[in-house]
């Protein structure tokens, strides 16, 4: 069975949009966490399920390179039309999910004893941290299997499926903590548990969906006989570690971002964190094309269709930039209102007001760094992903302490910018790597 090579400009956006709405979903899930927790009449829940769901979020995403993995890998295959293979490839990375959640299980107690090590809190808001964490760390196979179901479902362009996944966990989520919270009086213990049955109910259906999409749309009945075989399983590893130490050194760049706010001056540290909101809002936005891309640059690849892989090059640049370009004209006109709405200190505020050209600029010139990630990660060229974040940290740290000490945090800025502009430099420089695959 042979299935149509589409990579038209008009495909790639209807393939982008449900992702978009499954990305802006997901913060809502936050903010209902925060506002069941802001009205139990003491801000000690307040700090200790915003200290809580970081830690563990900061840790699960550590693992993204469960979906990035299995996007390329299953793309790639969806385009020879080895359907076999893209059974065993996921099969191959929720064996890998449920062996990396039961290490994160087994190192609760350690995840406890750092957050109490580095968070200086009070002794009743680090107990209500131990009771969120001992009850959310057992979502840790449902959420790491979510990752792979989105891999496979983005590397097969279905990316309405992927996406009514992502808002089915949030929708479930939300409404459960809001019951255990509101009707049972289950407090932080009730956030905790709504989302861990809320991931096991969600991974429950979308397995039991997979299974049957994958007999009815390649008719075969999933066999998983194959499944360890140790060449498959090492080429995994090293796709998936490779994508690890990039996520790693990602996050680093930011909190290094947040560290270096914070020698500035407090109302800096602020203020640069309300003005970071705008530049994750875009990536929402922009991340969409991204993810879209990498199910195509994958098919591409295994059709051996270079014209088109070109094409959806092209595609995905020029409507990335263009979206950039028009939420940076959104950004001049509704900055200030946004700032004022997130925001009563007056201070905050006019810091804030100060630093409006690096968000309007931003968006544009990040979105090519966002859409390189997409074409390495559907092209399974993690390696180079790796190297260039390598490059890009070193010398962003570097440029970091020249520009601030002329430039203060408007150099803070520059050099995030600048960190942007290395990624998709880097990245160009590897791309030569992935045209030798045709």
């Amino acid at each position: 069975m042979q299935y149509k090579l589409k990579v038209s400009k008009t495909y790639l956006f209807q393939l982008a949009l449900p992702i978009f709405f499954a990305n802006i979903a997901i913060p809502f899930v936050g903010i209902v966490d925060t506002a069941l927790m802001g009205n139990l009449g003491s801000e000690k829940f307040l700090t200790a399920i915003s200290i809580s769901t970081s830690v563990i979020t900061m840790i699960l995403w550590s693992f993204g390179f469960l979906r990035m993995g299995t996007v390329g890998l299953v793309a790639q295959s969806f385009g020879k039309s080895d359907f076999r293979e893209i059974v065993l490839t996921v099969s191959r990375n929720i064996s890998i999910a449920v062996l990396i959640s039961i290490i994160i299980i087994l190192s609760k107690d350690y995840i406890i004893l750092l957050i109490e090590h580095y968070f200086s809190t009070s002794l009743e808001t680090q107990t209500l941290i131990e009771k969120y964490i001992s009850v959310r760390i057992f979502s840790a196979p449902a959420e790491l299997i979510i990752y792979v179901l989105l891999g496979l479902f983005i590397g097969l362009q279905k990316t309405k499926i992927s996406s009514l996944l992502v808002i089915f966990f949030c929708i479930t989520n939300i409404i459960l903590s809001m019951y255990f919270v509101r009707d049972l009086n289950l407090e932080i213990y009730g956030v905790a548990l709504g989302t861990v049955l809320s991931a096991y109910l969600t991974v429950f259906i979308f397995l039991i969906f997979s299974y049957f999409y994958i007999k009815n749309e390649f008719k075969i009945v999933p066999r998983f006989r194959k499944v360890f075989i140790t060449r498959k399983i090492f080429k995994l590893f090293n796709i998936n570690f490779d994508i690890f130490i990039r996520t790693l050194l990602l996050t680093f760049a930011f909190l290094w971002f947040t560290y270096q706010g914070s020698k500035i001056g407090e109302d800096y540290l602020a203020a640069n964190a309300i003005l970071l909101q705008f530049v994750i809002l875009a990536a929402f936005f922009l991340d969409s094309y991204a993810f879209a891309t990498e199910g195509l640059i994958g098919f591409t690849i295994g059709r051996k269709a270079k014209k088109s892989f070109l094409l959806t090059l092209y595609n995905s640049f020029k409507l990335s930039f263009f979206t950039g370009i028009v939420i940076s004209i959104f950004y001049i006109f509704f900055f200030k209102y946004i700032i004022n709405i997130i925001t009563d200190s007056d201070s905050l505020r006019f810091i804030a007001y100060d630093f409006i050209f690096w968000i309007i600029i931003i968006p544009p010139i990040a979105s090519f760094c966002y859409q390189f990630d997409g074409i390495f990660v559907g092209a399974s060229q993690t390696s180079e992903m790796r190297n260039s974040m390598i490059i890009s940290v070193i010398l962003y740290i570097l440029f970091s302490y020249f520009c601030i000490y002329f430039l203060k945090n408007h150099g803070l800025w520059l050099s995030l910018l600048l960190f942007m502009i290395i990624r998709s430099v880097t990245l160009n420089f590897f791309l030569p790597k992935i045209l030798r695959k045709f």
